[in-house]
C-alpha cells in the first residue's frame, strides 16, 4: 500500500488509485485545484439541509481531496489520509453516513495513526460521472448526530446528481469551446492559405440572391472587399461575351447534379478566371439552395497559351520565309560558282548566319533581341581575339525578327569579305562598328557604320558578286532600309540604315 493511503483500508486505497476512475476525473476536470463558484449554491443547499456548519463539493484524486465549493471552511484541499470522503468514494453508490466517527469501525485504523478525529459527524454522497465516483457532496460537524432521515440521505444523493450533471455540462461546454476554437483557428489558417495562394472561395445563396466570398474572390471580380454581395453584382462583373455561357453552365451543373467547371473573363480588368463548384444544399423537393465553389486567376496561363499559339503561327510564317530564302541563296550561290567545294563553303556560311539569328530569336520567343548579341554571334567565328579585333560603339538597340535575320546576313557577308580580302585577313586589322539610334522625320532609325582598319590596301572589285548583291538586298523586306558599301583604299566602309 502507498504511503499516502497507509491510514486507509486496502479496499479504499484500491478504489482510490483505480486508473479508470482517475482517467474520468482528469478528463472531465483538467484543473481540480481551482474553486468554482457555480457549485457554491449546491454546497449551501447541503449545509442547510443538514443544519451543518461545514458542507463541501469535492473532487478526490489519488493524493488530495480538492474543494470545488465549500461552506464553513477556508481550506481548499485536504490530504486523502485525513479525509472522510475517501470512504464515500469506496462505497461508490448511495449515501455514506457516520453519526459518531469516534465509534465507527471504518475510522479505527485512522484513529490509530492520526489520533482522535475532530470531525464527529459525516454524511456524503458520491458524484458519479461516466460510471466512476470522482468526488462527493459532503456535510460535516464536530458534534455527533443520533440519526438522519432517509429523506435527507435521498436529498443529499440528488444534490450529488445535480453536481455530476453540472460537471458533465461544464466538461461538454469546455470541449465544445476547444473544438470551436480549433475550428476557428483552422478556418483562419485556411482563409490565410487561400488568400496567399490567390484562390477565391465563395458560397452562392440562391434563394437570398447573395454571394459570400473571401477577399481574394472579391479582388478577382474587381469588387469592394465586402464579404457578401448580391449575386447580380457577381454576374455583372463577368465579361458580357462570357456572362450568359457561364450562367448556362452553372444552371446545367445544378440541374444534372454535376460539378461546374468553366473559364470566363472579368469585364473591368480582362483577367481570366477558372471557376469550379457544385450544389452544397437542396430543399426537400431537390431544388438547389446553395452553391459552393472556388475561383483561380489563370490569366498568366491563358496568356501563355495565347503566346504559344502566336509563336506557332509566327514560326510557321518564318519557316516558309526561311525556306524561300534558302532556295534563293542556293540558286544565287550556285550561279556564282561551279566548284562544289566552294559552293558548300559559301552556302554553309550563309546558312550558319541565318541559323545564328534564328537561334537568338528563338531564345527570346521571337520577340526582340539586342543588336550587340547579334553582332557578337555573327562575328565571333571570324576573329581569334574578339575584344581586340572588334571595336563596338553603340546605343541600346532592340531588333525585331525580320531586322535581325536580314542584318545577320549583311554582317556575315561583310565579315566573310573582311577575312578573305580585308582587315580580318591580317592579325593587325580590326573592325570598328558604330551603332546609333537617330530620329528622322519623327521615326526611330538605326545608323550602323562598319569600318575596316589596319588591313591591306583595298581596290574596288571589277564585277559585283553574289555577296555584294546579298549585302545590298538582305534588308529589302524592310521598307526604308538601305546598305551602302564603299571600297576605300584604307578599308571597306559600309553604312547601314534600318528603321526600328
Amino acid at each position: 500500500m502507498h504511503e499516502k493511503t497507509e491510514a486507509m483500508l486496502p479496499a479504499v486505497a484500491q478504489v482510490l488509485d483505480a486508473p479508470e476512475r482517475l482517467g474520468v476525473l482528469q478528463a472531465a476536470v483538467p484543473d481540480m485545484s481551482i474553486p468554482d463558484g457555480d457549485f457554491d449554491g449546491l454546497a449551501g443547499l447541503a449545509a442547510s439541509l443538514f443544519d451543518a456548519p461545514v458542507a463541501l463539493i469535492t473532487l478526490v484524486d489519488h493524493e488530495w481531496q480538492w474543494f470545488k465549493a465549500s461552506v464553513g471552511t477556508a481550506e481548499t484541499r485536504l490530504h486523502v489520509r485525513e479525509s472522510f470522503c475517501v470512504h464515500t468514494i469506496a462505497e461508490g453508490d448511495g449515501a455514506f453516513v457516520v453519526l459518531d466517527a469516534s465509534r465507527h469501525p471504518a475510522f479505527r485504523q485512522r484513529r490509530a495513526v492520526a489520533g482522535p478525529p475532530s470531525v464527529r459527524f459525516y454524511a456524503g454522497a458520491p458524484i458519479i460521472l461516466d460510471g466512476q465516483a470522482i468526488g462527493t457532496v459532503a456535510v460535516v460537524d464536530v458534534a455527533p448526530r443520533f440519526e438522519i432521515s432517509v429523506k435527507q440521505q435521498g436529498e443529499l444523493q440528488r444534490i450529488a446528481g445535480v453536481a455530476a450533471s453540472l460537471f458533465k455540462l461544464k466538461d461538454e461546454t469546455r470541449r465544445r469551446a476547444l473544438k470551436e476554437a480549433a475550428l476557428s483557428r483552422e478556418e483562419q489558417r485556411l482563409a490565410i492559405a487561400l488568400d496567399a495562394a490567390n484562390v477565391g472561395s465563395w458560397l452562392w445563396d440562391i434563394r437570398a440572391g447573395t454571394v459570400s466570398g473571401n477577399g481574394a474572390m472579391m479582388r478577382m471580380f474587381g469588387l469592394p472587399p465586402e464579404r457578401t454581395v448580391g449575386a447580380k453584382a457577381i454576374f455583372s462583373a463577368i465579361h458580357p461575351d462570357d456572362r450568359m455561357p457561364t450562367f448556362s453552365k452553372l444552371r446545367q451543373a445544378m440541374a444534372a447534379n454535376e460539378e461546374y467547371d468553366g473559364m470566363f473573363r472579368i469585364g473591368t480588368n480582362g483577367r481570366w478566371l477558372l471557376g469550379r463548384g457544385r450544389v452544397h444544399d437542396r430543399d426537400s423537393k431537390g431544388a438547389p439552395l446553395s452553391f459552393l465553389g472556388m475561383t483561380i486567376d489563370v490569366s498568366e496561363q491563358q496568356a501563355s497559351v495565347n503566346r504559344t499559339r502566336l509563336l506557332l503561327k509566327e514560326l510557321n510564317h518564318r519557316v516558309k520565309n526561311t525556306l524561300a530564302m534558302l532556295q534563293s541563296l542556293a540558286r544565287q550561290t550556285l550561279r556564282q560558282t561551279s566548284d562544289p567545294a566552294e559552293f558548300m563553303t559559301a552556302f554553309a556560311g550563309r546558312l550558319q548566319a541565318i541559323s545564328e539569328a534564328h537561334g537568338l530569336l528563338s531564345d527570346y520567343e521571337w520577340g526582340t533581341i539586342h543588336l550587340s548579341e547579334l553582332i557578337s554571334k555573327q562575328l565571333l567565328p571570324y576573329v581569334s581575339d574578339y575584344s581586340q579585333q572588334i571595336e563596338l560603339h553603340k546605343d541600346e538597340i532592340l531588333l525585331g525578327p525580320d531586322q535581325a535575320v536580314g542584318l545577320g546576313l549583311v554582317l556575315h557577308e561583310l565579315a566573310t569579305n573582311a577575312v578573305k580580302y580585308g582587315a580580318l585577313s591580317l592579325p593587325t586589322g580590326k573592325i570598328v562598328l558604330t551603332a546609333r539610334r537617330l530620329i528622322e522625320d519623327g521615326e526611330s532609325v538605326l545608323h550602323l557604320t562598319w569600318t575596316e582598319v589596319g588591313g591591306p590596301p583595298i581596290r574596288e572589285p571589277r564585277r559585283r558578286g553574289f555577296g555584294s548583291i546579298l549585302i545590298e538586298r538582305s534588308l529589302d523586306k524592310i521598307i526604308g532600309s538601305s546598305v551602302k558599301v564603299e571600297y576605300l583604299p584604307a578599308g571597306v566602309t559600309a553604312l547601314i540604315r534600318l528603321p526600328l
